[in-house]
């Protein structure tokens, strides 16, 4: 999936030489062979010193203007071994391109390099890239980063501030080049970085803040909201942002009771929605008249969002707000099998998060930033997700489910074992745990913590721990109810 900057692509340029690539010793040893083959004395620590331009505009300065061609023919034969293998990677390369595709972007190297040369200097650093733009210098760096939408340009050199600024991109330098950090600064630079090494915090400071702004932007255009609100870490910066966005007057906080609501969800969200000073209600939902639901195939989750949706949607009418939000976050859509975000986007719910581009490590970094307690709370899905697909969803399983889940979690404090995420999975007959991968085995030499979980035939732990979305494994055929 491509990132999402507000409406746009995240597309970063990099640029090679002295950015990604230290050439320097390559670069000495390819003007040495070259000198002797040509019979002219080049420099090559001299030139070494200033790269960024073309290799012809360097060229120009030893020989003559009709002889230029044919040397940049000679030099690039030579470093093609000599020059390639002298290059080196510069700190913080390999992280930074990997931030890059981490943010689900697109990084483009783009260089004065002849294509060619600059892709074998990316295969031997072991660099990778999604395109490598070779021959382009100034003007023509500008002109092919505005044609394939670059938000952001790194490099070291004025021309590459120069290059960003004429394109409408970040500019972004990094001082491992020769040109000083006012040179940089005075050429366009909006950011002056030490190395690369930086750039990935750059990155995702940069992504947080813009997609920050846009969620507000969005809820703005929403205009008022009521926020169904699970008390999770999605819905609660959902929540906060449209409080700060719209004012605590145009939102409002749902929080849907029913079976499958641990009671301790209602609770925090309660007190959540009252420290942002907004009205919270409680309206009772019913999954459980729903067939579908019920009978707990793979498209449960649908039904389940339906009747939320179906509920909300008219106490939303009543109370004159504008449009059901919900905390669908950029990674959800990534994870493919997510029949309850069909099931509210068929109904008009909106989803602001998604909108903004905000991932789920995105929303807890804000919720951080906005000093919410949520930002670190642990995943906490319905309490039908515990129990496995085929088997009948009812209010005696919800109950215990939910009942166990208690017991173990009080059981292991007690026994100094606290769990950050435990998941009781209602298998039918039998419960399999699901606790902090570091606690599986000490909660398996554990039965007396395990008795605690009554009402089935046999208790078992997983062995490789908790993982959100567990029951999905138990899936034969995910594609037919996407």
């Amino acid at each position: 999936m491509s990132e999402q900057v507000g409406a746009e692509r995240l597309v970063v340029g990099f640029d090679l030489d002295m950015t990604l690539a230290d050439p320097r010793l390559g670069v000495q040893a390819t003007f040495a062979s070259v000198s002797e083959e040509i019979g002219v004395a080049i420099d090559g620590a001299l030139v070494a010193s200033r790269l960024g331009p073309s290799l012809e505009i360097e060229l120009a300065r030893w020989v003559p203007a009709e002889q230029v061609a044919a040397v940049a023919d000679v030099y690039r034969k030579h470093f093609a071994t000599l020059g390639v293998d002298g290059t080196s990677v510069m700190p913080g390369a390999e992280e930074s391109l990997a931030a890059v595709r981490q943010a689900g972007g697109t990084a483009l190297v783009v260089t004065a390099k002849s294509k060619p040369l600059a892709q074998a200097t990316l295969d031997r650093l072991g660099l990778v890239a999604d395109e490598t733009l070779g021959w382009r210098w100034g003007d023509g760096k500008g002109e092919v980063l505005a044609e394939r939408g670059a938000a952001i340009y790194v490099g070291d050199h004025t021309g590459d501030m120069m290059a960003a600024r004429t394109c409408g991109a970040i500019a972004v330098a990094v001082m491992t080049g020769a040109d000083s950090e006012q040179a940089l600064r005075d050429a366009g630079a909006h950011v002056v970085l030490a190395s690369l090494v930086e750039f990935p915090e750059w990155l995702s400071s940069y992504l947080l803040t813009k997609r920050l702004t846009r969620l507000e932007e969005r809820l703005q255009e929403l205009g008022s909201v009521l926020v169904a609100f699970s008390g999770g870490a999605d819905s609660a910066l959902v929540l906060a942002a449209a409080v700060r966005a719209l004012g605590p007057d145009r939102v409002v906080a749902a929080t849907a009771i029913s079976p499958s609501l641990p009671t301790s969800e209602l609770e925090e969200a309660k007190t959540f929605a009252a420290s942002l000073g907004v009205r919270h209600l409680t309206p009772s939902t019913d999954e459980l008249s729903r067939d579908g639901y019920r009978a707990n195939a793979g498209d449960r989750c649908f039904f389940c969002k339906a009747e939320l949706l179906d509920v909300l949607s008219p106490v939303a009418a009543e109370h004159g707000l504008a449009y059901v939000v919900t905390g669908t976050n950029a990674d959800d859509v990534l994870a493919g099998f997510r029949p309850g975000i069909r099931a509210a986007a068929e109904r008009g719910a909106a989803t602001p998060l998604l909108d903004a581009g905000l991932t789920k490590a995105q929303v807890r970094e804000a919720s951080r930033q906005w000093g919410l307690e949520t930002w670190d709370k642990p995943a906490a899905a319905c309490l039908s997700s515990r129990i496995a697909y085929g088997v009948e969803v009812t209010a005696s399983r919800l109950w215990r489910v939910e009942r166990a889940e208690t017991a173990l979690r009080v059981a292991m404090a007690g026994a100094g074992l606290a769990p950050r995420d435990l998941r009781v999975r209602d298998l039918g007959d039998r419960a399999r745990v699901e606790v902090d991968a570091a606690l599986v085995d000490s909660l398996a030499a554990r039965p007396d913590l395990l008795a605690v979980v009554e009402g089935f035939e046999a208790v078992e732990v997983e062995p490789r721990g908790f993982r959100s979305g567990a029951m999905n494994d138990l899936l034969v055929d995910a594609d037919r109810w996407r």
